[in-house]
């Protein structure tokens, strides 16, 4: 994959001319002391003066408004870089209270003070993310369901009323619309390399959040409202992210050498990446992760172009997608491969995965405590996309000791938060907890069978015939050695064996809609068998605990015995349910070659085994405890299962 050696931008000319010219046209010159009061007081007029509007529709003027309001950032910038530290906290430091990380915003002083091109660069993207999360807390002072798109959010009226419509628009000109300078999108999607953000802009949006908090100190003063911050979002179970190796730092020296030679990295963007590696290196984890996402889109883009041979989305392309605006095939996915696209898509925008991007690019995500483990997992990832797409003399870094076990990782890489990966936990995590059922203390045998009613189980017999029918009529689906004729339930439905099945590798690329219909019942049924479960277990160590104290009153004596003979086919049904469920998933993409007609059918019959499991849930409750009614039940459910097995309606029969 070679860089088309033409390109010199990944910005589109008129967005280029937009950044890195236009802002620069007029040389007037004006007073900082008409701007800014000497307590750091920002009037806003002389910054709103200089907005302009179309006479068509009243809406801004982007190129006319960048064209005047530059000058007066270049005042602003030069008015920072005149002020001490000391001298800029004193004045500027309390109006950034409201964003709930005045340190940001001092840093990015800091970095003014050197413009260092790349720092400036990281510096406006965690300043743009923080203000969104600040300004979606000021929105739901008065509003409901923040927009979840900055566009929408500043062009929101609730934030008309509390800054003012004007305030909004100037903001609009600097970030969140795509007519303005869209610095937001132009840096957090890879398209801008460090050279070409002016860092007047930077400083500009500085200002500007400290007059924000000036304006919002006054509302607040004048509507008794208390601003509340949302609680950041936090990532649990970090151990289901892990997919390769912990990285260190000879990793990092090698990745760097990789970074100078790769293809898939633009020239341009060489001091993003490299600042990335340092970022790790100095445990700036967020800082890293940060720099490193846009330039992973930059890259992808690239070959998106590349492999489908349209140069001209260069600057556009959304490369994840199935098709093509022509409704071709995206040649991106066989290019990267499986496991690739699998792992983009589980970091970035599967529901039920970390979402690294949305989250970060949002400000919803403390950036002092991201997490090491998640930045090990992007720039390993990275590192492996360097060898992959770079040419011939490139491969004794494929087959460098250190890295070849990163290669390794990645082409062995499957999804986990896909909703089929998600099933298949829960359903090894269900098991786990129905397994638990006979390692519980109960009273003895004895005493059930000398309940009136439970002489000879013949009821929970019949249970056990039914569903031995059912697993009879699976039987040539699951692994030859897996019966036993003497007792086919308890020695074909074990943990091992849905631990082997859910070990099958099933495609979760582009999963259609009905999959997905399917795949949610699916998971509800899992949910309600687990409920179940915890019930069940529960119920049982309570029980048995007020028996040996003789606490339990005749009725509930009574009940807790009912309950224990009940247990005895729950414990199979459950596991049973939870084998269908498993060959239902790992077949699931036969769904789609059902007729409409079946297809309702089977969506139907899905939905009846979830109203099962849902009155389980009720009827095994301690407040119910309806075990009679919970036999009857079961006794439905399984003649309703076997006889749409006999029709052949299942997705495993409609594999024969």
């Amino acid at each position: 994959m070679a860089l088309p050696g033409s390109v010199s931008t990944c910005l589109s000319p008129p967005v280029h001319y937009m950044i890195c010219k236009l802002g620069f046209e007029k040389k007037d010159i004006y007073d900082i002391n008409n701007i800014v009061s000497e307590n750091g007081e920002v009037c806003w007029q002389a910054v709103t003066e200089h907005l302009h509007y179309l006479e068509s529709d009243q809406g801004v003027d982007y190129i006319k408004s960048v064209q005047s309001l530059g000058p007066v950032c270049e005042s602003v910038n030069l008015h920072f870089k005149s002020l001490t530290k000391e001298q800029f906290v004193v004045q500027y430091a309390v109006w950034f209270h409201w964003t709930n990380y005045t340190e940001l915003f001092l840093e990015v002083f800091d970095v003014l003070q050197y413009a260092q091109a790349t720092e400036v660069a990281l510096g406006l993207m965690k300043l743009t993310s923080c203000l969104e999360r600040a300004l979606g807390d000021v929105y739901l002072l008065i509003g409901k369901d923040c927009p979840f798109l900055l566009r929408d959010l500043l062009a929101s009226e609730q934030l008309a009323v509390v800054f003012g419509q004007d305030v909004m628009d100037v903001l609009r000109v600097f970030i969140g619309s795509p007519y303005g300078l869209n610095l937001r999108n132009v840096l957090w999607h890879g398209f801008a390399s460090p050279q070409e953000i002016p860092a007047k802009y930077c400083a500009m949006l500085l200002f500007l959040t400290a007059g924000l908090g000036q304006l919002l100190q006054t509302y607040l003063l004048k509507t008794k409202y208390i601003l509340v911050h949302r609680p950041y979002v936090t990532f649990i179970s970090l151990e289901e992210l892990v997919a390769f190796p912990d990285l260190n730092n000879e990793t990092l020296c090698v990745a760097e050498e990789l970074v100078q030679v790769s293809n898939f990295v633009f020239e341009s963007m060489v001091p993003f990446w490299m600042a990335a590696l340092t970022a790790f290196k100095q445990s700036r984890y967020a800082d890293c992760v940060i720099l490193l996402l846009p330039q992973l889109e930059a890259g992808l883009r690239l070959l998106f172009t590349t492999t489908n041979k349209c140069p001209n989305r260069l600057l556009t392309a959304e490369m994840l997608k199935k098709h093509l605006d022509n409704e071709e095939i995206n040649q991106l996915p066989s290019v990267l491969e499986e496991p690739a696209m699998e792992f983009l898509w589980d970091f970035l925008n599967h529901q039920e995965g970390p979402r690294i991007r949305d989250h970060l690019s949002h400000g919803e995500i403390n950036l002092k405590t991201f997490p090491r483990e998640l930045a090990n997992q992007i720039v390993a990832f990275a590192i492996t996309l360097l060898c992959r797409f770079s040419d011939g003399d490139t491969v004794a870094f494929k087959e460098h000791v250190i890295i070849k076990p990163l290669m390794t990782s990645a082409s062995c890489y499957r999804s986990q938060f896909h909703p089929i990966s998600r099933l298949k936990k829960q359903v090894l995590e269900c098991m786990k907890s129905i397994h638990v059922w006979p390692e519980l203390p109960t009273v003895s045998e004895e005493h059930v069978q000398a309940v009136k009613g439970l002489e000879g189980n013949t009821e929970t017999s019949s249970l056990i015939l039914k569903m031995a029918e059912i697993l009879s009529q699976v039987q040539q689906y699951l692994p030859r050695d897996c019966c036993s004729p003497d007792d086919p339930i308890n020695s074909v439905v074990t943990e091992r064996l849905l631990v082997k099945l859910c070990d099958k590798h099933v495609c979760t690329l582009y999963s259609p809609r009905p999959v997905l219909e399917v795949l949610v019942v699916l998971r509800k049924i899992c949910t309600q068998c687990h409920q179940v479960s915890e019930q069940v277990i529960a119920s049982i160590e309570l029980r048995y605990k007020q028996w040996m104290k003789k606490t339990l009153r005749s009725r509930q004596r009574h009940n807790y015995l009912r309950m224990l003979n009940s247990i005895k086919f729950l414990f199979p049904v459950l596991r049973l349910i939870l084998l269908l469920i498993t060959l239902e998933v790992i077949n699931v993409h036969l769904v789609c070659k059902k007729t409409p007609s079946d297809y309702q059918q089977y969506l139907k019959f899905l939905k009846s085994i979830l109203q099962y499991t849902e009155n389980l849930v009720t009827y095994t409750s301690p407040e119910k405890n309806k075990w009679d009614e919970t036999e009857e039940l079961t006794n439905k459910a399984l003649i309703k299962i076997r006889n749409f097995s006999d029709r052949k309606l299942t997705l495993i029969q409609s594999a024969t």
